[in-house]
């Protein structure tokens, strides 16, 4: 998927939680999926749109208590372990370019 593609649905996904925790509806994967035109399939396959969708969920928990503390803790880790896959993605797309690269001026 072209990573504008991307960019422009986590950007829809963002303001279709905003707009539901705005409204004081729940955040929920098939109200996301509905405002942002996105299928539910989707965000639940695409760990950055998941990630945003939790976050906004939990928003309205307590984040003092253990449970909200450890329930964000849990998010972070999955958000940062999608960067992490990520950079591996790109990192390992930019050996095989230089590869390619090299291949070629030989």
């Amino acid at each position: 998927m072209p990573a504008d593609q991307q960019h422009d649905e986590l950007a829809r996904v963002e303001a279709a939680c905003a707009e539901l925790a705005a409204a004081g509806q729940p955040v929920t994967f098939s109200q996301v999926a509905a405002r942002a035109g996105i299928s539910r399939t989707t965000l639940y396959r695409r760990a950055d749109l998941r990630a945003v969708i939790d976050e906004h969920r939990t928003r309205g928990q307590d984040a003092s208590t253990l449970t909200g503390l450890g329930v964000q803790i849990d998010q972070l880790r999955r958000s940062l372990e999608a960067v992490a896959a990520r950079v591996r993605r790109h990192e390992e797309q930019l050996r095989r370019l230089e590869r390619v690269r090299r291949k070629g001026t030989r």
